[in-house]
């Protein structure tokens, strides 16, 4: 597993020559927001594709919207 520090280097490297600064940013953002979510997967924190739709359709039932 690589570090921080090394996640960051590799996220300069990928980066446009004329990146800006919010671009550097977003990059680094979404790389955490992976490593967090596969991290949330190995400790087998998620839900199925199957009750993600039961939700959002418990979800619209309540509000009383219909479903798109």
């Amino acid at each position: 597993m690589n570090t921080v520090k090394e996640e960051a280097i590799e996220s300069l490297k990928t980066l446009d020559e004329n990146a800006t600064w919010d671009d550097l940013f977003y990059n680094l953002y979404v790389r955490k927001k992976i490593s967090e979510g596969l991290a949330d997967l190995d400790q087998g924190k998620y839900v199925t594709h199957e009750e993600a739709k039961e939700r959002l359709f418990n979800r619209w039932k309540l509000s009383g919207q219909k479903p798109a």
